[in-house]
């Protein structure tokens, strides 16, 4: 097709309009002729189109992707999560029963990924009852609408993970509170009716509504909930029931016996964990009768958290490594290393979370020196360095070791 412009005066073959009435009009053969205007008309058409054919494509993903059997996704959770064998095993079974009643009718972050569904993660403490100061939980719908894309069918089959639930928990236990409990009770009571399935006004931004505000109709009925929290002190809740009293077959001793049998105790307990004690607890009868999936996470050993460092996906050593490869330097571990942070964060007992932290303490000084010094382009990470004795071994491009001495101002 030869475009030109023209000087004589033509009209636009699709809008009728002459040449004096737009900016440009452009000329085809046999005499038809486009003005800017219905060019960008036609632009936004196959835009709209092709939106509409990715939509359907995601969501014929989604439809496949729930053919997944709970062997399936315990399999697929394996390659991303060590461990919480029982755990794995629970959320299988839950999330595929949960998608097949779907189905019947018409698998939390990794089942998403699994799955090829919305996902979205909150934080419980940022929410309080509607018309006070902090989020609506409305808002959380929103964070799920964002994952889609603003696509509404797509969201109304997406996963929401509610962190921190214990922090909503009612500050008087199993009594009503006497002054009103925002952010916890009435956080409680807001997130049921969603929970249980509702259709919901979320506004398309964050924020409070107001009159006049346009909305968002979303169906909460076949989202599916997962919530999750650390609940401190709920061990102690089970042990009253039971009547165990810090005590589960052993002998008391003393020393290094008796803080094993504590370990296990503690263990032991939560595996006893019935949806009574969350009522205790100070959740409402209402909002644990709507989850009734209940799973408790065993707590790391130093085995697991070796895996944990180098054999999930997104394994914490993994992730250093490309974030150095972005800098084009290599980076190693030595075993030695490996087992001296996985030994250090199972004495602190601060699990996956203190393995970040102990491996960006020992990576701090490295990673603000390497950007400044391109003749570095492999580091390797021993025992010594782990334990702060040593420096980080960095060598060049043709395995020629370096000056490892790191600038400590900063």
């Amino acid at each position: 097709m030869v475009n030109r412009f023209r000087t004589d005066t033509q009209t636009c073959s699709f809008c009728d309009r002459n040449q004096d009435d737009v900016n440009r009009l452009i000329a085809g053969p046999a005499h038809v002729y486009i003005c800017d205007e219905c060019v960008y008309l036609c632009k936004d058409i196959l835009e709209k189109e092709e939106k509409k054919a990715a939509t359907k494509n995601k969501s014929t993903a989604v439809r496949l992707q729930r053919s997944l059997s709970p062997k399936d996704i315990y399999e697929r959770l394996n390659e991303w999560v060590v461990g919480q064998d029982r755990a794995k095993k629970v959320l299988s079974v839950a999330v595929y029963n949960h998608y097949k009643r779907i189905d019947v009718k018409s698998k939390a972050q990794t089942l998403a990924r699994i799955l090829d569904v919305p996902f979205c993660i909150v934080d419980a403490t940022a929410l309080t009852e509607a018309g006070y100061v902090g989020e609506d939980v409305e808002n959380i719908l929103l964070r799920l609408l964002q994952a889609a894309d603003f696509n509404v069918e797509l969201a109304q089959k997406g996963i929401i993970y509610i962190d921190e639930i214990d922090k909503v928990a009612r500050k008087s236990g199993e009594n009503p509170s006497i002054t009103r409990d925002v952010s916890g009770e009435g956080v409680q009571q807001a997130l049921l009716k969603i929970i249980e399935g509702t259709t919901a006004s979320v506004p398309p931004h964050l924020g409070r509504k107001h009159p006049g505000q346009e909305y968002i109709e979303v169906d909460t009925s076949n989202v599916l909930f997962v919530c999750g929290g650390s609940f401190d002190d709920v061990d102690s809740i089970v042990s009253q029931r039971i009547g165990a009293r810090g005590q589960f077959g052993f002998p008391q001793q003393s020393g290094k016996t008796l803080t094993l049998q504590k370990r296990i105790s503690s263990d032991e307990l939560l595996r006893q964990l019935i949806p009574d004690d969350l009522i205790e607890y100070g959740l409402l009868p209402e909002f644990v009768g709507r989850l009734p999936v209940l799973v408790t996470a065993d707590a790391l050993d130093k085995a697991a958290l070796m895996s944990i460092l180098v054999e999930p996906k997104n394994a914490l050593v993994k992730q250093f490594q490309r974030l150095f490869k972005l800098d084009d330097v290599e980076l190693a571990f030595t075993t030695e290393a490996l087992d001296a942070a996985a030994e250090a964060a199972y004495k602190q007992k601060t699990g996956a979370r203190g393995l970040r932290t102990i491996i960006e303490d020992t990576l701090l000084d490295v990673m603000y020196e390497i950007p400044s010094r391109k003749e570095i382009k492999k580091c390797v990470i021993t025992r010594a360095v782990i334990l702060g004795d040593s420096e980080p071994e960095l060598y060049d491009g043709y395995g020629r070791a370096l000056n490892a001495e790191l600038d400590m101002a900063a």
